[in-house]
């Protein structure tokens, strides 16, 4: 295992632990060892813990299932399991904009309140996630905010997540940039590509 830029990557690849595990079922247990745990933030950050739990397991599940399909040429795996849990988290559209819109009335916490409000945050899966940034997500076209997201919450690069939506790359460039442009006009101007940073703290 090393570490390159903030990203684990594995000698030999996911691509042959998929190889094996076509054979040897029990093999892909490895690719969940290594991913599981990304995969569940990036969709506790999308629809709250709660349903992360169950979303995971239901990734896995459906990469397993399609495990046979997969290009062993793609020695990185994350794209295409980033690409099932996005398409998971389409089917709920209507409970992640819920969401984001329940944080966006999120009251500021007083100071003497703080405690409280920190708990109250933590419940809602979401800890220091900006009131006007829910409210921008929540606004943002469904395809824009599944390749934001993408970039910003699960660390894809535009051909990774191109891979992950199985959409061109030009198109994800210009989704990215609309969504960028939008975000910036809700926040007053703040850089959206600091989601990477905030999103260690939804």
């Amino acid at each position: 295992m090393t570490a390159e830029s903030g990203v684990v990557t594995w000698q030999g690849g996911d691509a042959r632990v998929i190889e094996r595990s076509r054979d040897d079922p029990e093999a892909f247990a490895e690719l969940f060892e290594r991913h599981a745990d990304a995969v569940h933030r990036y969709v506790a950050r999308r629809l709250g813990t709660e349903v992360a739990d169950d979303l995971t397991a239901d990734t896995f599940t459906t990469a397993f299932q399609q495990r046979h399909r997969y290009d062993l040429r793609r020695t990185d795996a994350r794209p295409w399991l980033f690409g099932i849990a996005t398409n998971l988290v389409a089917r709920r559209r209507r409970a992640e904009a819920r969401r984001f819109k329940a944080l966006s009335r999120l009251p500021a916490p007083a100071d003497h309140e703080e405690g409280v409000a920190e708990r109250a945050t933590a419940r809602a899966g979401a800890q220091r996630v900006g009131r006007e940034l829910a409210t921008a997500l929540a606004a943002l076209p469904a395809r824009h905010r599944d390749v934001l997201l993408l970039v910003a919450w699960a660390g894809l690069g535009y051909e990774e997540t191109a891979r992950a939506l199985d959409i061109p790359v030009g198109t994800v460039r210009s989704r990215l940039s609309r969504a960028r442009r939008t975000l910036r006009e809700a926040l007053g101007g703040s850089d959206p590509t600091a989601l990477r940073e905030a999103s260690d703290h939804a």
